[in-house]
Order: C-alpha cells, then structure tokens, then sequence
C-alpha cells in the first residue's frame, strides 16, 4: 500500500510549503517504478480554506479518523496563532495517540505543541515565530536547524525546507536513490542534511558578510533580554569601540547603539502580535527596564502604543 500523507490546510497557510512538499512527493511517484506515496488534503469541516496567496486548494476530506500509518501534515502560516482550533487540537492528539507521524510546515510547530505533542521534543519554526515560539513553549526544545526529525515528530523552518523534509521522508521510506532522482528533477542538487542550521542570522539576512560585523550583529541578537554595552560587544570581538562605531556607520549607516535599540523593539512587535504576554512582560523580555520608557520608544518606532498594536481599549500607553 501507497504511504498516505494526509495534509491539513489551516487558514492563510505557506502556499510554497505545501506546493513543494506535495510536488516533491509527485515527482517521487514519476520517477519511481510504482506509486510508492499517496495525497489526501483535508481542512476543518471539510471547508476550503484560502492560502497565502489567496488561493483554495480542493479538499477532499473534514478531520476524519485516519490510520495510522498516515503522514499528518500541518500546513500553517504567519498567524498560526489565530488557527489554533479546539477541534483541529483535539483531532491532532487523536492523531498521535494512534501512532501516526506528525509534521509541521513553516509555523506548524505552533500547532504541534499548542496540542502538546512537543514535550520533550526538539521543534523547529519559522525564524519569525521564534522568539514567540520559545516564550510561550519553554518546555520544547527549539532548534537551530532547517528540519527537525525525531521519532514521529517533524518539523520545518519555512523556506525551502519543506522540500529537504520531503527528501529525508522519500528517502526512509524508499531510499536514497530515489531520493537524489527527485533532487535531481527538482534542480535541487544540495540536499541538506539534519545539521545544517535553520537560523539565519541578521547579517545573513540584510547580505551582511564583513566578519567582525556579522559577529556583532549575531551577539545582538542572542542577548536581547540583557543587552550589551557597546564596549563589551566590541571587545568581544577584539576591535575597539571606535572601530565598532566605523563599522555601523559604514556599512549601515547608523550607530550600534540606534541598531540594537531597532532589533530589541523589532522582537518586542513580534512578541506582542504572537503571544498573550502583557506590556510589562514583553518589556522585559526586550530588556527594558520601565514599561513607560518602553512604551514611549516603542510609540515613536511604530506611530502606535503597544497597546493600540494589540487593538487593545481603554489604555493610552
């Protein structure tokens, strides 16, 4: 029998997470001698919902009772949170409870362990959701990598990931050859492998590739909650704090100072759009010290309170 990947649609889900994976698999069944892995797309009440381009795809079932030998795919986007249903939830336990293999695309890792399916586990998310991934899930593991794979828990970083997971399934099940057919096919020759780090780094992100930079930046970034003073991130790095000024204002064009403030109330948006902490705890985890100070910067970055953000009523803050 075909190994059945059963993909659950949730509202505003990655389109190219699911587009990929899906062709990865059909690309499987072309090149392999038989019909090796079967698709079945399902959605809350057997609905269509629509993806991140504005799209429906056919769905050809609700949350029915599938077996389990079946792959659950979780096809999620950038407001994961808001998708998180009591019956989607409670299917999923189901689903785990039987047995089956459980994967999360992009952001389904949010919905994986919203079920409680991560405990214990190592995850892996979207590098957007992380930071709120890891306040609201302290008991999961998060990873740095593209994919995660452990036992019957699976979880991708977004991106072309979707597509390595895809592989690494095709591959246990069938075999590297077939596998590196389908790379091939996809002119997707660099199969990454488990170790390859799913975090991109600020400097990567911006095309940054000075070294002395990138290492400041990245310092930046894993000591948000307790910021650094610049003379103790430049000598970190063993260059003077005069020189760390140069840096930023060459090839940024800005103070190490104004930058780290921006990365620290950048965090402070996410968290507040993809958590239920309060003012005052997000405060804190950006490393501000007052939630008035924090508020007053926060006002003049975004034009808004973090209370208005939140559409919250009753609060000039």
């Amino acid at each position: 029998m075909p190994k059945r990947f059963v993909f659950l649609l949730l509202p505003n889900y990655s389109a190219m997470a699911f587009s990929m994976t899906m062709e990865t698999l059909r690309l499987a069944n072309r090149m392999s001698d038989g019909t090796p892995f079967s698709c079945l797309v399902c959605a809350e009440g057997g609905v269509a919902v629509r993806d991140s381009l504005g799209s429906e795809f056919p769905i050809d079932n609700g949350l029915d009772e599938f077996g389990r030998d079946d792959v659950i795919v979780i096809c999620s986007g950038a407001d994961v949170r808001e998708n998180c249903s009591p019956g989607v939830l409670q299917w999923l336990r189901r689903c785990a409870r039987q047995g089956s293999e459980i994967a999360g695309l992009y952001t389904g890792a949010w919905v994986m362990a919203e079920a409680g399916l991560l405990n214990g586990y190592s995850a892996t998310i979207h590098w957007e959701n992380r930071s709120s991934f890891a306040e609201k899930f302290p008991d999961v593991d998060l990873s740095d990598y593209t994919y995660v794979v452990r036992d019957k828990r699976y979880s991708t970083a977004g991106g072309t990931s979707a597509i390595d997971l895809a592989l690494h399934l095709v591959a246990e099940a069938e075999g590297q050859e077939l596998a590196n057919l389908v790379a091939d096919q996809l002119m997707y020759t660099n199969i990454r492998v488990l170790q390859h780090s799913a975090r991109v780094q600020v400097a990567e992100r911006i095309g940054m590739r000075h070294p002395k930079l990138s290492e400041i930046l990245a310092l930046m970034e894993t000591n948000l909650e307790e910021p650094l003073r610049p003379g103790d991130l430049a000598k970190t790095v063993n260059i003077s704090t005069r020189q760390l000024e140069r840096l930023f204002r060459r090839y940024l064009s800005t103070t190490p100072k104004k930058y780290y403030m921006d990365m620290r109330l950048q965090r402070a948006q996410h968290l507040l759009l993809q958590t239920n902490m309060s003012v005052t705890e997000v405060s804190v985890a950006c490393g501000f010290n007052s939630s008035s100070h924090f508020s007053r910067l926060f006002r003049q970055r975004y034009g808004m309170s973090p209370h208005r953000l939140r559409g919250e009523k009753g609060s000039s803050n």
